[in-house]
């Protein structure tokens, strides 16, 4: 009888999901979630052939040079930053992520994160529990309207569409976008979305969110000089990557109201948050969320366990993100 393929879960996952990979392979486990080290996870990688990734765990040349029996690394997000893919693709080792599931759920969210900014919900609950709610006035938190305002997108993928989607046809948004490559006419009208450039983007937006992938090309693609083009009662959201705007810039233009507010669900460094973020007040902050309903974080676990079983066991992932690996295998 021919042996499991043996696989690593480096995080807690649903138990169920632990228990279909188990009719299938030998299973090393994390589900009291301990916080290893680099050194721990490879040590813990040893003799595996593959990995079940959340994210957080760095894949790259050095890991894998000390891991030669991996052949698969199945992230569970849709965003693989932590892969080497480059790396990963030298040493014969398939990377696969969790796109599509996620897209509505995030969609909702970032478009709550943007309601949320705009009108101030966080600034004006953390004045009530405070206690120092004591009368009625004509500017008490005031914010920023959303309905019939300027939504500006970068990165326009499938959740940027998504966003799009609910600001135009909820909102009655006037929507512009930049991306890399501009959509077809059709995906345009469905979005109700105009494409321009990168500064009119900035220039124009009432509500500015940032929804593309970050690549070293994409780091600080919001810094000082980008936050200089908006307006002063513009918003800003990030629930893209962290490190794709510099949060002490940004920090530094909320502070000085050079922007009326931001929401951010990724930071540079997370889980660490950059300390003037925290001291100031008009700023809405969550930590990493937007894709956190159940049924989303289970289908997107799902979809990581079937990549591993579509690949050690079936040859056929279904997500692959390096599929050069696939032909020379």
């Amino acid at each position: 009888m021919t042996a499991k393929p043996s696989v690593l879960v480096a995080r807690a996952i649903f138990p169920e999901v632990i228990a279909h990979l188990e009719q299938h392979f030998e299973v090393t486990h994390n589900q009291a979630d301990e916080a290893w080290s680099r050194e721990q996870l490879i040590a813990r990688l040893q003799g595996k052939q593959g990995v079940f990734t959340t994210g957080g765990e760095r894949i790259d040349a050095e890991l894998l040079a000390a891991c030669p029996e991996l052949r698969i690394c199945a992230n569970m997000a849709v965003g693989f930053n932590n892969f080497d893919l480059k790396a990963m693709t030298a040493a014969g080792v398939l990377g696969t992520n969790a796109p599509d599931v996620l897209t509505e759920t995030t969609a909702d969210f970032g478009f709550a994160l943007l309601m949320a900014t705009a009108r101030r919900v966080t600034e004006s609950e953390h004045f009530l529990r405070a206690g120092r709610w004591g009368k009625w006035s004509y500017d008490l938190f005031a914010g920023q309207d959303v309905h019939g305002s300027t939504l500006g997108i970068l990165g326009m993928g499938r959740i940027g569409q998504g966003i799009a989607r609910r600001g135009a046809h909820g909102f009655g948004m006037k929507v512009i976008y930049h991306n890399r490559s501009r959509l077809t006419p059709e995906l345009e009208s469905a979005c109700k979305a105009r494409y321009v450039g990168k500064e009119e983007l900035l220039r124009e937006a009432d509500h500015l969110v940032l929804v593309l992938p970050y690549t070293p090309q994409s780091h600080h693609a919001i810094g000082a000089a980008e936050i200089a083009l908006m307006k002063p009662t513009a918003t800003l959201v990030n629930i893209a990557r962290g490190g794709i705007v510099d949060d002490a810039a940004l920090a530094q233009a909320l502070r000085e109201r050079r922007i009326a507010a931001a929401g951010l669900d990724v930071f540079e460094g997370e889980p660490k948050v950059h300390p003037e973020l925290l001291t100031v007040p008009n700023v809405v902050l969550t930590p990493h969320i937007a894709s956190a309903t159940v049924p989303t974080r289970r289908a997107m676990a799902q979809l990581a366990a079937d990549n591993l079983v579509g690949f050690l066991v079936n040859g056929k992932p279904l997500t692959p993100l390096n599929p050069e690996v696939l032909e020379s295998a």
